[in-house]
């Protein structure tokens, strides 16, 4: 038994090594092909830049996210408001629940652009962005990726990885802000049922369709 717990650590400290030493193309590339779905937590903070003054960062939202590719989102803001993004692979559901709102839009080609492509949309990620390597900082490999089309909102945007999975995201948009997002406790691959992206309208909710 002490043999093969020897043998097992071994192993998880070769993978580990491995994926040390790959590149952040070739671990997101990985950590694409590899999973159909995921969940976990995200903390998103604001960053804008004001004439050469010190940054201002923005107070930090927080809650959780679950995936399945292609398409199929929820990301949920828990704190400091309660607001839901949801996707069933047709339609984006916008909740907000203090005004208990819920706005309705076509999903359709907005998502192959968009920052939540590269995580929820399909694995032709190259189709709408080009990727490239962007270095290592703060210990993460990072990617860089930007879009081919020229009227999205976002200039840039990059994603640091470390053994295989994305621990931070930065979305640079043409106003000079930056969306800094790190995420921790991914589970790769969880178990999902048919209806487990299917969004239910709030009742008395007022709905808005765009």
């Amino acid at each position: 038994m002490t043999r093969f717990k020897s043998i097992v650590a071994l192993s998880a400290g070769l993978l580990i090594a491995g994926f040390a030493q790959a590149s952040a193309l070739e671990q997101f590339k990985s950590f694409v092909a590899s999973t159909k779905a995921a969940k976990g937590e995200f903390v998103q903070r604001q960053v804008k830049n004001t004439n050469g003054e010190a940054p201002k960062v923005s107070t930090p939202a927080s809650g959780t996210f679950m995936f399945a590719r292609p398409g199929k989102f929820i990301w949920t803001y828990v704190k400091p408001y309660e607001q839901v993004l949801q996707a069933d692979g047709d339609k984006l559901y916008i909740f907000d629940k203090d005004l208990n709102q819920v706005t309705v839009k076509k999903l359709g080609d907005a998502l192959g652009s968009s920052p939540a492509a590269i995580l929820f949309g399909s694995n032709d990620l190259e189709k709408n962005f080009t990727l490239s390597e962007g270095g290592a900082k703060d210990g993460l490999e990072w990617l860089k990726a930007v879009p081919k089309a020229k009227d999205t909102a976002f200039e840039q945007i990059t994603i640091g990885l470390r053994n295989g999975l994305p621990e931070a995201m930065e979305l640079k948009d043409s106003f000079g802000q930056t969306s800094v997002l790190s995420f921790k406790g991914i589970e790769k691959n969880p178990a999902l049922t048919a209806t487990s992206f299917k969004f239910v309208m709030p009742k008395g909710a007022d709905v808005f369709n765009n």
